[in-house]
């Protein structure tokens, strides 16, 4: 049978290679990922170009940045819209700007940064996220990774300090990765294009343009990229211990700490007693630096010369820490400092004729509130158990105070004008003898166990902050503690203390520091045997 079906020519396809330019943007709030993303669509729609924007928030301002997506096309010569993507598929993204070091980071785990099309913009400042603060210890992430990551994934790179840019024109950074980008050439459009956009904005125009042209300068003068990267800047040296303290009737002690302590501890010492003035007052340093020339001397006498003092110089840091301990009143002096509310303002970018409000969420206890009071009265009243539980009941442990309204300021200067009694709160005395057990506890290894005394006055670090804070970081130490003292005859005991220190310090919830427990257990009862 013979075939009469006409076959027609197919049509022509498409060419394979045509694509749109594609940018993924993370940011965090108040950086202007929005904004700059808006700049972006508006610059290619002007050029007779199409673009789509998207975006995917982040939980919070710092717990989860923003990405925004931006595809742009040339429409087809039969005047055909193209189809464009909502989300960056990796592999697929021609520039990725991050408005953070880190966040860079996480575009490269997400795998949209690519060597063989990705044109990575990053600003190598940080912004510490939510979980690296609220970490028990040093919980801050190591950019370093970044920095290597970024010469071996990306095309090109174009880093350096954005935010500073911005900040020192008046801007925010998105005005300076916008002109960062106009630099890189890696979108078809020229630099005037960038600015009229900028110009029909409408809002801090001047500013922005500042720092656009700065940082469009910055890019096309080469210095990005290996130039300078987090990572690979060198930590600032200690700077050298003034001749003064803010406090001039501390002054006198800088004399007794240079006489009473070894060289090698007197910068330690100086930044401690600093601290402690600051907590109190000259009356409080003389005592911080009374019990640190005690332990300088025994220092001395357990060889502390062939081990550079470093058991006097931890002692310097910690027991500063443990005097100036967080309690009510000195949580109410930080925040009615004018130094705090010029650094929110900092932070901000509080521009001229603009008001600055700040909301304290408060949740006091009558724990913290009665730990204030003399300690015979305390104690009084935590032995009338009704009147207490009737008392915490009545807290509302939901206030919110506006701190620079008056009442809200009044409120809390005068809880930081209690300081002159602190020291006959109950809180007081609570943390002199828990200071003086661990001391003491510190200065009995140092007889026969160097490393493990220095290990011992370590493990401090674990006290911080007030109400519940404390308490956790309190059942910490002790747990901690009472472990070190099971293996303190053991010749590597120190090395099983850091690691304690390490795991308590690792997470919140503390099953790291379950484990390290569990695993000396294991071995001190197979050598004591069954009981």
């Amino acid at each position: 049978m013979k075939d009469d079906t006409v076959k027609l020519p197919l049509a022509a396809e498409a060419d394979a290679t045509e694509r749109p330019l594609s940018i993924a943007i993370v940011a965090m709030g108040g950086q202007g990922g929005g904004v700059l993303t808006g700049w972006i669509v508006d610059l290619a729609e002007r050029q007779g170009w199409i673009a789509q924007s998207t975006s995917v928030p982040g939980v919070a301002q710092r717990t989860g940045a923003t990405i925004y997506y931006v595809e742009m096309m040339k429409p087809g010569e039969d005047g055909r819209k193209p189809v464009l993507a909502q989300m960056p598929t990796p592999g697929d993204v021609d520039v990725v700007i991050a408005a953070e070091y880190m966040e860079a980071g996480r575009s490269i785990l997400r795998g949209i940064v690519t060597p063989e099309r990705t044109t990575l913009i990053a600003s190598n400042h940080r912004a510490l996220s939510t979980i690296e603060k609220m970490a028990p210890g040093e919980g801050i992430a190591d950019s370093s990774a970044v920095s290597e990551a970024i010469g071996v994934v990306a095309k090109r790179q174009i880093v350096f300090d954005m935010n500073r840019m911005a900040v020192e024109n008046g801007s925010v950074i998105s005005s300076a990765l916008f002109g960062s980008l106009a630099a890189s050439g890696a979108l078809p459009f020229a630099p005037e294009d960038y600015r009229l956009v900028i110009n029909t904005s409408g809002k801090g125009v001047a500013a922005s343009l500042r720092a656009f042209d700065a940082a469009f300068a910055r890019t096309e003068a080469g210095e990005t990229g290996d130039g300078e990267r987090a990572g690979d800047l060198a930590p600032p040296s200690p700077p050298a211990p003034p001749a003064t303290l803010p406090d001039a009737r501390a002054n006198a002690l800088l004399q007794r700490l240079r006489s009473d302590l070894p060289k090698p501890t007197r910068h330690m010492a100086f930044l401690g007693l600093r601290k402690v003035v600051s907590f109190q007052d000259a009356a409080y340093g003389g005592e911080y630096l009374d019990i640190l020339r005690d332990i300088a001397a025994q220092d001395l006498d357990a060889g502390g010369a062939a081990n550079g003092f470093r058991f006097t110089e931890t002692a310097a840091k910690y027991l500063a820490n443990a005097m100036a301990y967080d309690d009510v009143i000195r949580v109410a002096d930080l925040k009615t400092r004018a130094a705090r509310r010029a650094r929110i303002a900092e932070d901000m970018n509080l521009g001229k004729g603009q008001i600055l409000s700040t909301t304290e969420f408060m949740h006091p206890r009558l724990e913290e509130l009665a730990s204030t009071m003399p300690a015979g009265l305390a104690r009084w009243l935590h032995g009338k158990p009704r009147l207490y539980a009737w008392l915490d009941r009545r807290i509302d442990r939901g206030r919110r105070v506006h701190t620079y309204s008056l009442r809200g300021f009044l409120l809390l200067y005068v809880m930081a004008g209690l300081k002159p009694l602190r020291r006959r709160s109950l809180r007081h005395k609570d943390e002199v003898e828990h200071r003086t057990a661990w001391l003491a506890e510190a200065t009995q290894a140092l007889s026969h166990n160097y490393d493990l005394a220095v290990s011992i006055l370590s493990v401090r670090r674990l006290i911080k902050g007030y109400s519940d804070t404390h308490d956790r970081a309190h059942s910490k130490f002790d747990r901690v503690m009472q472990t070190i003292r099971t293996i303190s005859h053991r010749d590597d005991a120190a090395q099983w203390a850091d690691r304690l220190l390490r795991s308590a310090l690792k997470d919140g919830k503390g099953d790291d520091l379950d484990g390290t427990i569990q695993t000396i257990r294991s071995f001190t009862e197979e050598i004591q045997g069954p009981t």
